[in-house]
């Protein structure tokens, strides 16, 4: 799962199946670790992508004079 939304939308259903209050303890805790890893990978890449934005934003008011940097994806 590579693209951020089907990441995002597979930790949404993670999220409404955790709450099923039927769900067998073992099931559960498989659940939560993978929502947990999911949450991780998206909160990091959501941090690359606000360091981006930052730059973008500062080279805009410095009137593109900023050092660019190489962006990993």
């Amino acid at each position: 799962m590579k693209d951020f939304e089907t990441r995002l939308k597979r930790l949404e259903e993670l999220a409404e199946t955790i709450k099923d209050p039927e769900l067998p303890l073992e099931k559960a805790i498989d659940v939560f670790e993978e929502g947990i890893k999911l949450s991780k990978s998206l909160g990091k890449e959501l941090e690359k992508i606000q360091g981006k934005v930052e730059i973008l934003l500062g080279d805009a008011e410095d009137g593109g004079t900023a050092e660019k940097k190489d962006f990993e994806t």
